[in-house]
């Protein structure tokens, strides 16, 4: 809890400010609301750290994956402090509309929940010349499933059992099912509300792939960033979902760790490992370590283990990417989405990453990265 005041502070004391079409600067662009810093005039040869300025300057715009919105404010700060040169806009709009940014050439890069498609590669040459869009892992962390029934401090809960619930098989808290994996808790028969995204997310898309490959039997659903199962509640952006569970006494819903400010309990998840295991950022590293590179070339897409068996492993968890051009970016943004990119990609930057709730990218795929992103051009 402590963690998350911090960051519940940090994000409060940051403005929001939205990126605006017409403002498309660049070539190559992912999950809530807009939010940004602002820089002055000063030395854009400056350095802080490991933050390397360079010839860094001007606008520079992106969006997407509202997962990633607490660890961006926070590398924003650290950034414009050093490089005054630098406005670095972020509107938190959700992974598929910052992919349709990014596509469009509105935005310097994307964030993005979920690696890109083949067929969003292929529409990405149009503002790659020559050349695609890439991802790149910077952000890890687990997908907090929160919930609120008052009188029950801890919960623990299974895939099948997520699934019945976020299916509307499971209507009331007191369910059989529920009961059984919580045999000492007071579950009061209060009606189940079950909220998810109304917006397309890569936080929808990894949650939902979690519950496909845990328990298939029970979500016969496709996948993907648009929700798809019928009943349920709706919210926009992951700070809509936690705003839904902390004030509907009986709601239950999955957003970023990050979100789970004051007043909102975590569900413990049942896997095969021997005990059930929590939404830590420490977890959710261990889940990733295991992840496979599974993108060819220089693009970095992971391929995740849901149904983990080693102990401590988070079984839902997410890895944010930043897309951007291999090849073609616009040169009036590349030097400043270089200097950015290799900031938050740094040792420095990723060290950020745990205070905000997130979990850094293990070393061995974050050296990959800073070396793909100093090949950029």
């Amino acid at each position: 809890m402590k963690l998350q005041r911090k960051n519940r502070l940090r994000a409060l004391s940051l403005g929001a400010i939205a990126v605006s079409g017409a403002l498309a600067l660049t070539a190559c662009g992912s999950d809530d609301t807009g939010s940004g810093s602002t820089g002055g005039n000063g030395n854009a040869t400056a350095s802080s750290g490991s933050i390397k300025c360079d010839d860094a300057k001007g606008n520079l715009l992106a969006a997407g994956s509202s997962a990633q919105k607490n660890a961006i404010d926070a590398w924003v700060t650290k950034f414009q402090a050093a490089c005054k040169d630098v406005k670095i806009n972020y509107n938190p709009n959700g992974s598929g509309a910052g992919i349709t940014n990014f596509v469009q050439g509105q935005t310097a890069f994307a964030g993005s929940d979920s690696a890109l498609k083949p067929e969003e590669i292929t529409e990405s040459a149009k503002v790659c010349k020559d050349s695609q869009a890439i991802d790149l892992p910077m952000v890890g962390g687990p997908i907090a499933i929160g919930y609120n029934v008052p009188g029950v401090d801890n919960l623990v809960l299974d895939a099948s059992t997520l699934a019945k619930i976020f299916d509307d098989k499971i209507k009331t808290w007191d369910d059989k099912a529920i009961k059984a994996l919580n045999p000492d808790a007071k579950l009061p028969n209060t009606k189940i509300s079950a909220f998810h995204r109304s917006d397309e997310s890569g936080t929808t898309d990894n949650f939902t792939k979690y519950l496909m490959a845990a328990s298939p039997a029970d979500w016969k659903y496709e996948g993907g960033k648009a929700w798809q199962a019928k009943g349920g509640q709706s919210a926009s952006g992951s700070s809509g979902l936690a705003q839904q569970v902390k004030q509907t006494a009986g709601a239950i819903s999955y957003f970023e760790l990050s979100y789970a400010s004051e007043g909102i309990s975590t569900v413990d998840i049942k896997t095969d490992a021997p005990a059930p295991v929590k939404a830590t950022t420490e977890n959710a590293s261990k889940a990733i370590a295991a992840a496979k590179v599974v993108g060819k070339g220089k693009d970095l897409a992971l391929e995740l283990d849901y149904k983990p068996t080693a102990e401590g492993a988070y079984p839902i968890t997410l890895v944010t990417y930043e897309i951007v051009c291999e090849k073609g970016n616009k040169a009036e943004t590349l030097p400043a989405t270089k200097a950015f990119l290799t900031y938050i990609a740094s040792e420095e930057g990723q060290g950020l990453l745990s205070d905000a709730g997130y979990a850094p990218i293990p070393t061995e795929i974050a050296t990959k990265v800073r070396e793909t992103i100093a090949s950029l051009s």
